[in-house]
């Protein structure tokens, strides 16, 4: 695989990750997650043209309409529909948040973790950062306290796993890919009704003040 393009795109989705945790306006939120699946797309379509292989096209295809077009749009979505000008805080100050965001990232580049990421040797830096955006997106589900955060922390993670997949060479079963495009698509439904229903029921989608449900 041709490195010289995947580390810029590895690059971006790493940082669009952090901007995750630092955002506090909700479209930018939509708009981080449309640019990191972006950067996703490009690798798949890097992996194409160094590989032949239409898989890799195929699931670039795939993404680009679910990851990249819908579920940014189902993001504003509910932006919209719900007045959701801010996102809600953190457990985590952004001080402290940066700090854990940074001790994560050397945990992914420690020794610990050496014989993981040198499954291809020639690619162990970006397998590095590949686990570093995905134990910082696993951060950004725990951190955040409003759903809709959450729910694109989970959709920041799939990235992750698809970044760290591509470098580790695991194979790209077509199967399995549309399989996991599909679950999202039927996700991204699921999460628009129950996310409604929340909302409805308790006036906010802050989960801090879920903590006691009324049957």
């Amino acid at each position: 695989m041709n490195m010289e393009f995947p580390q810029f795109f590895l690059t971006v989705i790493y940082m669009a990750i952090i901007y995750l945790h630092l955002a506090r306006k909700t479209n930018g939120v939509a708009i981080a997650y449309g640019i990191q699946s972006f950067a996703v797309v490009l690798l798949l379509v890097n992996a194409f043209v160094t590989t032949g292989s239409a898989t890799f096209l195929f699931i670039a295809i795939l993404g680009l309409l679910v990851k990249v077009i819908l579920a940014p749009i189902f993001i504003i979505h509910l932006i919209r529909k719900h007045e959701l000008k801010f996102l809600v805080s953190t457990y985590a100050n952004i001080p402290i948040t940066l700090i854990i965001v940074t001790v994560l990232t050397a945990v992914a580049h420690s020794k610990t973790f050496a014989p993981l990421v040198t499954i291809i040797p020639a690619n162990r830096e970006l397998l590095s950062l590949a686990l570093s955006a995905l134990f910082i997106s696993l951060f950004l589900i725990i951190n955040r306290k409003g759903a809709v955060s959450q729910i694109v922390g989970i959709l920041s993670l799939e990235n992750s796993i698809v970044a760290f997949g591509l470098f580790s060479v695991i194979d790209q079963s077509l199967i399995l890919e549309i399989g996991i495009v599909f679950s999202i698509s039927v996700w991204i439904v699921i999460a628009t009704v129950f996310i409604s229903m929340i909302y409805k029921h308790f006036g906010t989608l802050d989960v801090t003040q879920m903590k006691n449900l009324k049957e």
